[in-house]
């Protein structure tokens, strides 16, 4: 059982307060944004096995069997599969959408062939997997996910009253679905900035104007979006999603090519070991036009929010359709748990003192914020801790 020191990303749409509150630390006035938990070379953890730090992706490389077991390295690779992060948005992520593995690989390998640095602004893909994730709300959560219905986005853009929307609301009323969604995305996209500017602007302004008697609060989400990003023709891109709200502990399943935009709150994110992102809005970050329109799917579907599932032992997980990563939650009272020792995992603590135990004498503390990484070794490991709440990020096999 290894504890974890883990590194904070400071993006710029980070919340300046929520991270540095469960780690127990003060707030330095900077954004703080994610809290990465895993292998991954862009920010691996550190464990400190009495030698020294080294970062878990160290350590893993130098014997993937012994750290992810012979059934994990034979299913997924050498390499831990999945990345787990604590994501505070105090104001709007870039809307994006994420890769399948063949276009990751794809890219990658494309980049990579034409030299384009790592750390370049207009490099599309920093390594070869794809992203699929889970965000679980710790706090109310607020985002965008998915393309809402053609003639619904028509509804809601001739709703604002803004005669320039007229000939996106034509086209979201008269093509085909995939072709409408494909077609209004591309012209917002491309659209010059002496028409987008003013555009925009009166977008904004319709929405601010209308999203007091809006019950559902949706109008509200994309005014905050808009004052987040003035100018932005991301706001414009905004109506075509659908707006969500998840209640703490509910979670959304997010696939390969789902347009997608976090709004406001903080979460537990389990994602496949990438950090591949084409954006297409709210952004001043490199926008690559031609790659999104291949990557993001166009299809209209209603997000479905998940709920926790219960299980063995008091585990309560959240059922996703892939096997590299899987999230589960324990709230614990007075009797122990057992964790099966197969796979890798990760457990986080974000309420409470939890405790874990093996069958060698080794045990180990994790208070609020605190996180380890256990091994695959085939070894149970006991978890209590009455009042706490551990998070579990792990594999199927």
């Amino acid at each position: 059982m290894d504890r974890l020191r883990n590194t904070v990303r400071p993006y710029a749409w980070g919340s300046a307060t929520a991270i540095p509150e469960l780690l127990g630390q003060e707030p330095t006035g900077e954004p703080q944004a994610e809290l990465w938990m895993g292998a991954h070379p862009g920010s691996p953890s550190l464990v400190d096995r009495g030698d020294g730090p080294r970062t878990l992706a160290e350590l893993i490389s130098a014997d993937p069997d012994r750290e992810l077991g012979a059934a994990t390295t034979a299913k997924f690779g050498a390499t831990l599969p999945f990345l787990l992060k604590v994501l505070a948005a105090g104001t709007p992520l870039s809307i994006q959408a994420h890769p399948t593995l063949a276009q990751a690989r794809a890219g990658y390998a494309d980049e990579e062939r034409r030299r384009i640095p790592l750390d370049a602004a207009e490099r599309n893909y920093k390594d070869a997997n794809h992203k699929p994730e889970l965000i679980c709300a710790l706090s109310e959560f607020e985002g965008l996910c998915g393309f809402r219905r053609p003639a619904d986005t028509a509804d809601l853009m001739a709703s604002l009253g803004v005669p320039d929307l007229d000939p996106l609301i034509q086209l979201l009323r008269t093509k085909p679905e995939p072709e409408a969604l494909s077609s209004v995305l591309a012209t917002i996209l491309s659209m010059p900035g002496p028409t987008a500017r003013p555009l925009v602007a009166e977008v904004a302004a319709a929405i601010e104007a209308a999203a007091p008697g809006d019950p559902t609060g949706m109008l509200a989400g994309y005014a905050f979006a808009g004052h987040s990003h003035p100018g932005d023709t991301g706001l414009i891109t905004a109506l075509m999603l659908n707006h969500i709200v998840l209640a703490p502990g509910e979670a959304l399943y997010l696939g390969a090519g789902v347009p997608h935009a976090y709004l406001r709150g903080t979460g537990i994110e389990l994602m496949a070991n990438s950090d591949n992102v084409l954006r297409c809005g709210l952004t001043p970050k490199h926008v690559d036009v031609p790659q999104l329109l291949r990557v993001v799917d166009f299809r209209a579907e209603q997000p479905q929010i998940l709920r926790p599932a219960p299980g063995a032992d008091g585990e309560r997980h959240y059922p996703v359709p892939i096997d590299e990563f899987r999230l589960s939650r324990f709230t614990l009272g007075p009797e122990t748990r057992r964790l099966d020792g197969r796979a890798p995992q990760i457990l986080l603590c974000t309420e409470g003192t939890a405790r874990l135990g093996r069958a060698d004498g080794a045990t180990l503390t994790l208070t609020r914020g605190q996180s380890a990484f256990l091994p695959a070794t085939g070894t149970g490991t006991i978890l209590d801790g009455p009042g706490a709440e551990v998070f579990r990020a792990t594999v199927t096999l």
